[in-house]
């Protein structure tokens, strides 16, 4: 009688455990859907994707048009490049890489987004895997990378970029923001090192050389900040004074296109309006 007491207690602990337990998560259908963010219990998908407008990004035009070229190229199964857009904080880098998916996605194209993080890199061979069994073509998007001195993530990258054993597959293309041309930053220590430092300057490059397509994002100019906030009042019906703007921009020590929708943001709620 002890021992079937026992085991009653036991089942109960066990039935509580259970209902605790979150249950498993739905497998997610890569073969359908907008978008999707990766990490390390796997895909979710993200809904809704609603990216800013590709036409609505102004003062980027180069970077537009040869992001969306390539874009195209990949989702028409064609030779593209993997992408890295560098440069100026704010600047639209993370906005384009989403947008231009988007925008072809309403072209008919059959292609998708899939997110991750830098400190996911690790499980990115796991990811190859599944992406390959799919038909359609996938972005796989890492905003902002970046990496701890010493760590072996770059070439763990490198190594998926190119000609390595967890080579990312056909049909899928890499697209990463940094701020820094060459992703990992160049220590004076390493150009003073006595001991071969062209070796240890060139281990550093290796990794911003993988990407065919390097497209750099720039500060903006006094012109280029009025004409993106002149852009985003047209869409939403606003208002706005050319000096108001540059008070506004003064106010936070930049120019950008991040600033500018601020602004917007500051100015629709002056109105009693609404962005959604």
């Amino acid at each position: 009688m002890a021992d079937e007491g026992k085991n009653d207690d036991l089942k109960r602990i066990a039935d509580a455990l259970e209902r605790l337990a979150p249950p498993p998560p739905t497998p997610v259908d890569l073969a359908s859907g907008d978008a999707f963010y990766w990490d390390a219990a796997g895909a979710k998908a993200i809904d809704p994707f609603e990216p800013i407008d590709f036409d609505l990004l102004t003062g980027i035009d180069l970077q537009k048009a040869r992001l969306l070229d390539n874009t195209k190229r990949h989702a028409s199964g064609h030779a593209a490049h993997d992408v890295l857009l560098w440069g100026s904080r704010g600047m639209g880098k993370s906005a384009l890489a989403k947008s231009v998916v988007r925008a072809l996605q309403a072209q008919g194209e059959d292609i998708a987004l899939v997110e991750t993080a830098s400190d996911h890199l690790e499980k990115l061979p796991a990811l190859f895997e599944i992406l390959a069994r799919e038909k359609r073509r996938f972005i796989l998007f890492i905003d902002d990378i970046g990496f701890a001195e010493g760590s072996s993530e770059p070439r763990m990258l490198r190594s998926m970029l190119e000609g390595g054993a967890s080579e990312r597959p056909a049909n899928v293309r890499l697209y990463v923001t940094s701020n820094r041309r060459h992703i990992v930053p160049r220590q004076m220590s390493e150009q003073d090192d006595p001991i071969n430092p062209r070796d240890a300057v060139d281990d550093q490059l290796a990794l911003s050389d993988r990407f065919g397509l390097r497209l750099g994002f720039h500060a903006a100019s006094q012109v280029d900040y009025l004409a993106i906030i002149a852009r985003y009042a047209e869409a939403h019906g606003l208002a706005f004074e050319s000096e108001d703007a540059l008070l506004w921009s003064k106010q936070r020590g930049s120019r950008s296109g991040r600033v500018a929708w601020q602004y917007i943001v500051e100015l629709a709620g002056r109105a009693g309006k609404s962005l959604a």
